[in-house]
């Protein structure tokens, strides 16, 4: 059942990375094999000029088994795996970096160190975290957020996780993007507490006036299929036609994220965003093209 499809990074994404030229970026604990190979691609497509922190030996040594001269840029030393995330969130603090990059770290020792209030990296809405999916390079992208970041929402945070993905969206070109507020049901139901979150979310974005199609509850299929909205009579500008996922916890969003990867071949790019500076956060197993497609997603972030 496990697919053996080549994943590959979609052109939508770096199309718009492009418009951004060598965005600096700072790569965490950077000297890993694939983390470099990501890089590396990165570079290669000019999407960012690299500041490289962690152990110089190893990030030389990677840099030298991949044949890459990396003498034009910048190393910051530092050996201890958990002391390279502050090095990186005070780089961004002081604008000498515009995003970063996670490399062979934990994604809690760095998303503490950046959720820290001394490096005023936090912006106006909660930081959430957005999965961009694709699966063939000219693949129209299925968005599902959050599921990495924010464990089991309330409404007020669901409504700055459903901010955010509007901006996100809008910046690769859906100009009104129709969101689906996953549930197990289509019903609002007293005994589904996702399903009131979704109606309650729903009116809230209606009275606010967002810059997209906002609805549920929906179920899965209901929100991607068209024909089982149809069959099952739900009429909305949502059914079945669904940008945007809007999971209820961590664990439905990282689910089907990791269902569409190992059964299906996805693409998926990762972005922490919602603050100063985009995160990107791929797993320690990510292959490199979704990890370049993750760093394509943090440069179309960046305001």
């Amino acid at each position: 059942m496990l697919s053996n499809k080549e994943i590959v990074c979609p052109n939508n994404l770096l199309n718009a990375a492009h418009k951004k030229k060598g965005v600096k970026a700072g790569i965490v604990n950077a000297g890993k094999p694939l983390p470099m190979l990501s890089v590396q691609d990165a570079v290669n497509e000019n999407l960012i000029e690299p500041i490289f922190i962690g152990d110089k030996s190893e990030i030389v040594k990677c840099a030298q088994d991949l044949k890459w001269d990396i003498s034009k840029y910048e190393i910051i030393h530092e050996p201890i795996e958990n002391n390279t995330a502050a090095i990186a969130a005070k780089l961004a603090s002081d604008k000498k970096i515009r995003i970063i990059v996670k490399g062979h770290i934990h994604t809690d020792v760095l998303m503490k160190e950046v959720l820290k209030r001394e490096y005023h990296l936090l912006g106006k809405t909660r930081l959430s975290h957005i999965w961009h999916m694709t699966l063939d390079k000219e693949d129209k992208p299925l968005i599902i957020t959050d599921g990495a970041l924010n464990v089991l929402p309330n409404v007020k945070t669901k409504m700055h996780i459903l901010k955010n993905v509007i901006n996100f969206s809008n910046r690769i070109g859906i100009a009104r993007p129709k969101i689906a507020i996953l549930s197990a049901t289509e019903e609002v139901l007293d005994s589904v507490p996702s399903s009131l979150d979704a109606d309650e979310i729903t009116k809230l974005a209606k009275k606010e006036n967002l810059n997209a199609d906002v609805f549920g509850p929906l179920a899965f299929d209901n929100s991607i299929s068209k024909k089982s909205a149809s069959i099952k009579g739900i009429k909305n500008e949502v059914a079945g036609m669904a940008d945007v996922l809007l999971v209820p916890s961590v664990e439905t969003g990282n689910g089907l994220v990791k269902m569409l990867i190992y059964f299906c071949g996805a693409c998926a790019a990762g972005v922490v965003v919602g603050g100063k500076v985009p995160v990107v956060i791929t797993s320690r197993s990510d292959d490199a093209p979704a990890r370049l497609a993750s760093i394509a997603a943090a440069v179309v972030a960046l305001d």
